[in-house]
């Protein structure tokens, strides 16, 4: 892995760390750091590059950071999982 991918992980897991702590409820007791995050699927493309991540907590969340490198921008879209449905060939 380069040390410009490692990068990308890296910023990936603090947005997610940062959009986290901002989004607990006020009465959780629960600690979050950056050891609790962690990235599930990561791709690069040219400048573009996305990561699946996901965190310790069990509320169900995960989350997909995108880097828009023409925009010089990321984006995160923050799902809960509804389901997992098996489904036969």
């Amino acid at each position: 892995m380069s040390a410009r991918t490692e990068d990308f992980q890296t910023k990936a897991r603090r947005l997610v760390l940062q959009y986290v702590l901002e989004h607990l409820d006020k009465t959780d007791t629960v600690t979050v750091d950056l050891d609790d995050v962690y990235v599930v699927w990561f791709a690069k493309t040219i400048q573009n590059w996305k990561a699946l991540v996901s965190t310790n907590l069990p509320d169900k969340m995960y989350y997909e950071v995108t880097y828009d490198g023409y925009k010089e921008q990321s984006y995160l879209d923050a799902y809960v999982k509804l389901d997992n449905v098996c489904v036969p060939d």
